[in-house]
Order: C-alpha cells, then sequence, then structure tokens
C-alpha cells in the first residue's frame, strides 16, 4: 500500500480545512492569538503584508482624487441614535467605554471610577463620527465632491473569532465622500467598487464576483451595498470588500447640507466603502496549499531567499561571497511598479531546514548556492508555485532577467489557478433538489469539502433568502453584474417568477 505523502501542514486542507487554515498561518508565522479575547498579534511577516495591500491600495486612492484625514475611535453613543437602522445593525457588536479612570481600592487593587455622563462606543465603523466633522466642512456645492479615506482600526465584539478573518480588533480602511447628486454619490460608489475588484485580481491574484447586496445583507443605514465575492479552496465565499451608496440618510442625520447651485439649501449625497485584514484571510485560503502559505509576489514581503550551502570554511568563504555578489545583483530590480527584495538566510540550520521555512512562509523563488554552483557559475531555483522538489540550474548572467520574468509569471500562474478552481466549482442549479444535495455534505457529522457557487434564480421575496438559509446556511452573496445573469426563470426556492440568477454560496 502506497504511504500518503508527507506535507508540512498537518491536516491537510482535505482533511480539515479550519484547523489547516490555522496551522498555516502558525508555521508562515503571520499572527497569533492575543492574551486579549478574541484579538490578534499580527506579526512581522503577516503585517508586512497589511503594509505592503495598505501601500498599493493608498496610491490607487490618490490617484482617484482620495485624500488621508483621521477621526476619533471614540463615538458618542447619541451619534449612533440618529440614524435607526445603523444603530440597529451595530448594536450588539459595541464595545462601549462608561468609565474615564481607574482608582486604588484600598486592598492592592484597582477600582473603576469616574463614570461618563455620556458613554463612548469604541469604533465599530465611522460614518456618524465623520458625518459630524463633514457637516461642519460642507457649506457649498464648491465644497463638493469631498473624498475622504482613513487607515484605522475597528472593534466588534465577536462570539467566534478566527485570526484575519473575525477578530474583535481588526485593521481597515474605510472612504467616506460627499456628493452633489445621487448620479455623482452612485458613480463614486461603483468606482471605488471597481478600483477593489482591480486590486483584488491585478495584486491579490484573487479572482471575484461584483454584484448588489439584497437587502437582508445590506449595510446598516445603506441604501444599496455593491461587494466582490471571491470563492476560497472550501469553496466558500468569502465577501472581500464593500462599496455603499447611502443615499441621503446620513446626511439628514448628520446634518450634511450645501447651497446648491441655484442657491438653495439641500442635503448631500454620501458613500462608504472599504477592505481589511481580512483580505489576508483570502490570500491564505485562495491560494496555500498543504506545505503552507503561497503568495503572489506583488504583495509578498520579500520574493527571494538566498540559501548559501557549505560544509566546511573554505566553502564557506567562496560560497558566502558569491551569494553576497549574487544579492547585490539583484538590488534595484522591480515587478512592474514593486520593488524585488531579497532574504540572505544563512543561519546555523541545514539547507533542508531553510527550505522549508522558506516555503512555508510562501517566498516566491528560493535560491540555492553552493560550491558547486561557484564553480559552474550558477545557481539552482526553486518556485514556490510548483513542487518543492523541482529546481532549475539558471546561469548568473541570466539570472536577473529570469527572476523578473519568472515573479510575473508566477503572479498570472496563481491568479489563472483560482480562475479555474473557481470555474469547476461554479454551477448553474435550477431544480430544488439538486440544490439542496450540492450544499448538503455526505458526511453530516464531520462534513467534507462540498457545495460551490450555485448560479440560481431567486423571486427577490425575503422569505425564500432567509428560508434557503435556515435550511442550509447558504446565502446569496450578490445579485452579480452582468446581462449575462439576467434571463426569465423560475424562483429555486417557491417556484415563483424571476428575472435574473443570483450567486448562491456557504460564506464566512
Amino acid at each position: 500500500m502506497a504511504k500518503n505523502k508527507k506535507t508540512a501542514i498537518e491536516p491537510t486542507r482535505e482533511d480539515n480545512y479550519s484547523e489547516w487554515y490555522q496551522q498555516v498561518i502558525k508555521a508562515a508565522d503571520l499572527a497569533e492569538n492575543s492574551d486579549v479575547r478574541g484579538c490578534m498579534v499580527i506579526k512581522p511577516w503577516g503585517y508586512a503584508i497589511w503594509e505592503n495591500i495598505q501601500r498599493i491600495l493608498d496610491t490607487m486612492f490618490r490617484e482617484t482624487g482620495h485624500k488621508n484625514a483621521y477621526f476619533p475611535i471614540f463615538i458618542p453613543k447619541s451619534y449612533f441614535e440618529k440614524e435607526a437602522e445603523h444603530v440597529e445593525g451595530f448594536a450588539k457588536e459595541c464595545a462601549i467605554v462608561t468609565h474615564s479612570r481607574l482608582e486604588n481600592d484600598g486592598h492592592g487593587g484597582l477600582k473603576v471610577a469616574g463614570e461618563l455622563t455620556e458613554p463612548y462606543i469604541v469604533r465599530p465603523t465611522s460614518e456618524t463620527i465623520i458625518g459630524a466633522s463633514f457637516a461642519k466642512w460642507v457649506n457649498s456645492y464648491r465644497d463638493l465632491p469631498l473624498l475622504i479615506n482613513q487607515w484605522a482600526n475597528i472593534v466588534r465584539w465577536e462570539m467566534r473569532t478566527r485570526l484575519f478573518l473575525r477578530t474583535a480588533e481588526f485593521l481597515w480602511q474605510e472612504g467616506h465622500t460627499v456628493h452633489e447628486s445621487y448620479d455623482d454619490a452612485m458613480v463614486e460608489t461603483r468606482k471605488m467598487l471597481d478600483v477593489y475588484s482591480d486590486f483584488a485580481e491585478r495584486y491579490l491574484a484573487l479572482p471575484v464576483i461584483k454584484g448588489e447586496k439584497t437587502d437582508s445583507e445590506r449595510f446598516p443605514g445603506a441604501v444599496s451595498t455593491y461587494c466582490i465575492e471571491s470563492m476560497m479552496q472550501d469553496k466558500k465565499a468569502l465577501q472581500s470588500g464593500t462599496s455603499h451608496f447611502l443615499g441621503q440618510n446620513f446626511a439628514k442625520s448628520s446634518g450634511i447640507k450645501f447651497q446648491n447651485r441655484a442657491g438653495e439649501i439641500e442635503h448631500a449625497w454620501t458613500t462608504s466603502w472599504g477592505v481589511s485584514t481580512r483580505l489576508i484571510g483570502a490570500l491564505i485560503m485562495a491560494h496555500s496549499d498543504d506545505n503552507g502559505l503561497v503568495l503572489p509576489p506583488k504583495v509578498a514581503p520579500a520574493h527571494v531567499a538566498l540559501i548559501p550551502i557549505y560544509r566546511n570554511d573554505e566553502e564557506k568563504a567562496a560560497v558566502l561571497e558569491f551569494a553576497h555578489k549574487i544579492e547585490l545583483q539583484l538590488k534595484g530590480l522591480y515587478l512592474d511598479e514593486i520593488k524585488i527584495y531579497s532574504e540572505f538566510d544563512d543561519r546555523d540550520l541545514t539547507s533542508s531546514e531553510r527550505n522549508w521555512y522558506w516555503i512555508k512562509k510562501g517566498i516566491p523563488l528560493r535560491i540555492e548556492i553552493g560550491p558547486r554552483d561557484v564553480s559552474g557559475n550558477s545557481v539552482m531555483v526553486a518556485r514556490r508555485d510548483k513542487d518543492g522538489r523541482d529546481k532549475e540550474s539558471i546561469a548568473i548572467e541570466d539570472l536577473t532577467n529570469y527572476v523578473v520574468q519568472t515573479l510575473a509569471n508566477m503572479q498570472d500562474n496563481i491568479l489563472n489557478s483560482a480562475l479555474e478552481f473557481r470555474s469547476q466549482n461554479t454551477i448553474k442549479i435550477d431544480d430544488t433538489k439538486q440544490f439542496y444535495d450540492f450544499y448538503t455534505p455526505r458526511n453530516v457529522a464531520q462534513p467534507e469539502i462540498h457545495g460551490g457557487f450555485a448560479v440560481s434564480h431567486w423571486c427577490g421575496e425575503s422569505a425564500c433568502e432567509e428560508q434557503i438559509k435556515t435550511d442550509l446556511k447558504v446565502t446569496i452573496r450578490c445579485i452579480p453584474f452582468g446581462d449575462e445573469y439576467i434571463e426569465e426563470g423560475e424562483c429555486i426556492k417557491c417556484g415563483k417568477v424571476s428575472h435574473k440568477r443570483v450567486i448562491f454560496a456557504k460564506s464566512y
């Protein structure tokens, strides 16, 4: 009987996807649970991925005319009460500050003192506090559009947490804009969704489907919510970014008014949009394998691991000198606008240990340099998107071109693999029994990976949507854009007339 292939990550994706995800994070040293319940510590390699995401997105925001600002983390309770649907949507997730100081309790401990006259909510989202500032900044149509972005942390109490995907505190950006008209605000809403989609596919190698959320999934207080949805390797969906058309709802609650071109006072039209450190969870689940993290080169903290190999001091001197020359040779290289970075690893570990260390961390290229490479004026190179034992000898004079071209090829290869996986696991379903079978695991006690994206008809009634969610834990991920989804049919649940297909999936 053939032995199972040994992998660096145990359990494998197939055996236990949820635990595999946690072990990839641990093996790549991305993050860990904090002593503060529900919170995480993002470690240097994980934070460097977030910094790259932040840097690229920030450039894209600036190119679309947005400027960065910062607003308070504390929001007076009365601000939330101004927009009823908004406060209802976030009420159960709010962390609340009620006191201002600690005092000695006389028994060697501390007691809470200084009760506030009005409690503060620790920022779960910033529409209300930013709206208060916008009401001061906007007076005339000449002040519009107002295009602001904030990089910040968010606090939302979560009962069940998972690193990067759902934690009590997380990092994100939130755009907030003010416009003269419905049309201007709607153009902004859709434009920023396109920015997210472009970023996800070009940099994260993450194929997404753009669409509108149903009323039940809409952001509290918004008129419309648009999203990008991606498929993970367990065939579940992950909402990877949202853009909200807020209409005049928040402008009215915050008093954002302006004098229009006719000299009349009217309420403005606003939008908000955001992505978070959840994108790192998306990267892990969409691309990684049973040996650890796999990173698209354009967001990798470093791109090349240089691994010198030697047996004695004489070999060491020659190999290290040669390796440092290669390190210098690789400096100043770019993958499009992304600077290529190298890690020089001559730690007192075996070459196998160092190789596996970088495989698990997902570094795109590993270059081994031994005595025979020095004499042959070449190196051995391995790609993270291929088998770890698959190595190629590259002449030194060809190395710089090889590195740049291979990284570009890897970026495309990772995207194409994700696209192929999504295509293989997306199916049109018109039969109710087939739909229910599609989302029902064979082993209910320990469900195997199953399901995917079902492109099915929906009548538009929330009762059908809710019943499917109750029966299968399947939701409508989005009402997708595109004429290919528009056709007459019958609702997958009730059989009533439907004019368009929607995307159903289990999700995070």
